[in-house]
């Protein structure tokens, strides 16, 4: 004789918050605290429509990533990172994710985009207090020029040394 089992109802999870441009998430990078600002006002737009409208702000929050981590990544070479480090393996991971929440959602999966823009606004917090606010501070103590991607001498940085994370606490 079998016993009856009764399906475990799914976890509820509280709405992830509202997230809006603060100071808390400044860098200190006037350059990239715009970019960052961007990135917020488009994520705060997708997350206030509904799943029927969401694909085409998707797709531009997608290529306003893609460009926001190239410029990143850009720095971070610039300035002595190793190519595959930590900081830009977590920008390819998260645009790995985007581009493949975008295949899902035209194979019918229209919670997707919802659930990806949550997923999103819990992460950029600790990204850019963590990992780009480090970023921010090494690019400082070089001298280096976001608006013009110029370093005024770079016999100080050893090209492909550093593989970290660009935090405070990482090197």
């Amino acid at each position: 004789m079998s016993e009856a089992t009764t399906a475990t109802p799914p976890q509820e999870y509280p709405p992830v918050p509202e997230l809006h441009w603060s100071d808390e998430l400044q860098t200190g990078d006037a350059r990239m605290d715009d970019t960052h600002t961007e990135f917020v006002t488009l994520l705060a737009e997708l997350r206030a429509l509904p799943q029927s409208e969401q694909l085409e702000p998707y797709r531009a929050l997608v290529r306003h990533t893609e460009e926001h981590f190239g410029q990143e990544d850009r720095w971070m070479l610039a300035t002595g990172f190793t190519a595959d480090n930590c900081h830009a393996g977590q920008h390819k991971s998260v645009l790995d994710t985007m581009r493949a929440v975008q295949t899902h959602y035209l194979q019918g999966d229209t919670d997707i985009i919802s659930r990806m823009a949550d997923a999103l606004a819990e992460w950029f917090p600790v990204h850019a207090r963590s990992m780009d606010a480090g970023l921010a501070l090494h690019l400082q103590s070089l001298g280096y020029d976001t608006r013009t991607e110029t370093l005024p001498d770079p016999s100080r940085v050893r090209p492909a040394t550093m593989s970290g994370c660009g935090s405070v606490s990482c090197s």
